[in-house]
């Protein structure tokens, strides 16, 4: 039985035949190079698929990455290990130059109307127009007296030290 509808950070298939073309393929051994370890031993690479589903998870969750729970993903370092492969391989510019292309080609952009909208400072008149913070409703502003004992002062209020006593 099939679902009808996937999760928000599962992969279609038909997105993944998309996707499949751009993930970078695994660095060839050097023939030339001496290895101790013969070809083919370790572990299997983890199935690309299940990586970049994994990675689409911690995107549309914002889990950490530790969090990915093991028992579908396994290994939560394995997978950051091979995010920041196929980051640094240029995956993620090449699926999102992929999808501009494909949004191009199905509605067009409208490059004329795009903006950037970004706060790099505080608003200095947003205290007065917006009022205290929220967040420091119940905080008191002034230091409370200890229950039972006299407020502190100082001796003296002021003392001028360039006069000898």
């Amino acid at each position: 039985m099939t679902k009808a509808r996937l999760d928000s950070w599962e992969v279609s298939e038909a997105f993944w035949r998309r996707v499949e073309p751009l993930i970078p393929q695994p660095p060839v051994r050097s023939e030339k190079k001496f290895f101790a370890r013969k070809a083919g031993g370790g572990r299997k690479p983890k199935d690309p698929r299940l990586v970049f589903e994994a990675i689409v998870y911690v995107l549309r969750t914002g889990c950490q990455w530790k969090a990915l729970p093991p028992e579908r993903f396994g290994s939560a370092s394995a997978i950051h290990r091979r995010f920041l492969e196929w980051e640094k391989a240029g995956l993620f510019v090449a699926l999102w130059q992929a999808g501009l292309a494909e949004y191009e080609e199905m509605e067009g952009i409208a490059w004329r109307w795009q903006s950037i909208d970004g706060a790099l400072l505080k608003a200095p008149l947003a205290r007065e127009s917006v009022g205290p913070n929220p967040t420091d409703r119940g905080k008191k502003w002034k230091q409370a007296n200890v229950v039972g004992r006299r407020p502190w002062r100082p001796a003296v209020d002021h003392r001028d030290r360039s006069q000898s006593k």
